[in-house]
């Protein structure tokens, strides 16, 4: 369904998409720059610039300044890109789509993103038939959650922009530092999370009842609220590869990676959300 996020994703390469972050090579003095090469003569080094022309091989080429990245080519994609997930997941939940469908769509959701996130360059097609797929899912699975839990999935969606403004608020004003070592705690905390939620599947499906009982009860709780952290730390990475890409003048079609991005961490909050809705309700 959404595993492919935090584990798969090329944000966990490079520490960050196609090459934003890249490594820091010693350089310029800059007192308090998080990304100092501890390895170099300079605790202070300057981080290469990763779109120069002549630069890193990880990185696209800094692009003409008529063709670079702006902060409103990624505002326009992220919105061309989420309306489509709200737009399928709404006519998913109206024409009640069998659960088999919809969970036939995540798989296809999870293909394509894990196309995507190994593809060098974004493809548009490629992320808009991702949102498609994954919007379905979504609204075959919050009609399912309303059943159980009425209202669940409204309080998701209010959570989830909640959880977004707090992230972004923290992250222009410094309070969420990403830095070499967050990307090391974020990348590690998320494959440890990944592999528990597969064993409990996996013996929830071959063992029956609730698996381990990492997604029921109060110890299901404990993992959603984690899963919510989780997904915070993403949006603050998405956030840093968005900046340093606008930054260092990464090309325009960089912002369809950025919107594609933002777009999973989203789904990823909502579906974290939505299940601590369902087992807070639950449980009064």
């Amino acid at each position: 369904m959404r595993s492919s996020n935090p584990v798969f994703s090329r944000r966990f390469r490079d520490n960050g998409y196609a090459g934003f972050n890249a490594p820091p090579q010693a350089g310029t003095a800059a007192p308090g720059n998080p990304y100092a090469n501890p390895y170099a003569g300079d605790p202070y080094a300057e981080p290469a610039n990763p779109y120069a022309q002549g630069g890193l091989q990880t990185g696209y080429p800094q692009a003409p300044a008529q063709t670079r990245m702006t902060m409103d080519d990624v505002v326009s994609r992220t919105a061309i890109t989420l309306g489509l997930v709200v737009v399928a997941a709404g006519a998913a939940w109206a024409l009640k789509l069998p659960v088999g469908l919809g969970f036939g769509a995540a798989v296809v959701a999870m293909v394509l993103g894990l196309i995507q996130s190994f593809k060098e360059r974004p493809s548009p097609a490629l992320i808009l038939a991702y949102a498609v797929f994954e919007g379905l899912f979504l609204g075959v699975i919050s009609k399912a959650y309303n059943t159980i839990a009425q209202g669940a999935p409204m309080q998701a969606v209010l959570g989830t922009i909640c959880v977004f403004v707090g992230v972004l608020v923290a992250y222009r004003t410094r309070l969420i530092r990403v830095d070499r070592r967050f990307y090391r705690f974020v990348t590690a905390a998320a494959i440890g999370f990944v592999l528990l939620m597969v064993a409990n599947m996996l013996f929830a499906a071959f063992g029956g009842g609730h698996g381990l009982g990492f997604r029921t009860g109060g110890l299901g709780i404990v993992f959603g609220i984690i899963g919510v952290l989780l997904g915070a730390a993403f949006l603050a990475m998405d956030f840093k590869s968005i900046e340093d890409g606008v930054r260092y003048g990464a090309p325009r079609e960089a912002s369809w990676m950025a919107a594609f991005g933002l777009t999973m961490s989203l789904v990823w909050i909502y579906l974290e959300l939505l299940r601590l809705v369902q087992l807070l309700t639950n449980n009064d």
